[in-house]
């Protein structure tokens, strides 16, 4: 059975679960005041999709759409569980957030990662980010990386 993701909300214990693994893999590698996580409870909002992949039931990865003003979205709690990584999945978490994105009007993605994450570069550098400086109000250090992509454009073709 291929995997499937769908928008969920993040009250779920499953999806709870899949953002602690998140949270303890993240704080693992930067400083916890360089880690800008969002809870299960503030993703539960009308202004964030949360999308969650699901094998055979059990979910796997996540990644959220997080709306702010200026037709800007941002991409929050991107996650594969190591089990399920080098399968695609982040980026076809990145392709439904880009569709949902368009398809409300957004003109501009954008993210926040670490700088010790090199596989995570690779999803959204083949999702057609590209690296740039500080975005919205998140602090320059050198343990993040940006990245932002125009919406203005035609999605490429794949």
């Amino acid at each position: 059975m291929p995997i499937a993701i769908a928008a969920e909300t993040p009250l779920q214990d499953d999806v709870r679960a899949l953002i602690a693994e998140l949270n303890k893999e993240l704080l693992a590698l930067t400083p916890p005041e360089f880690c800008f996580h969002m809870t299960s409870e503030q993703m539960a909002t009308p202004a964030t999709t949360l999308f969650v992949a699901r094998d055979e039931g059990q979910a796997v990865a996540c990644g959220a759409l997080h709306r702010h003003e200026g037709g800007v979205g941002e991409v929050k709690r991107m996650y594969t569980r190591p089990s399920h990584r080098g399968r695609g999945t982040g980026g076809m978490i990145i392709a439904h957030i880009e569709a949902l994105a368009r398809q409300e009007g957004l003109t501009k993605l954008v993210l926040e990662t670490g700088d010790r994450h090199p596989a995570a570069w690779a999803v959204y550098e083949r999702a057609g980010f590209t690296r740039c400086g500080p975005v919205l109000d998140y602090p320059d250090s050198q343990w993040s990386v940006f990245y932002e992509k125009n919406l203005t454009a035609q999605p490429a073709v794949a």
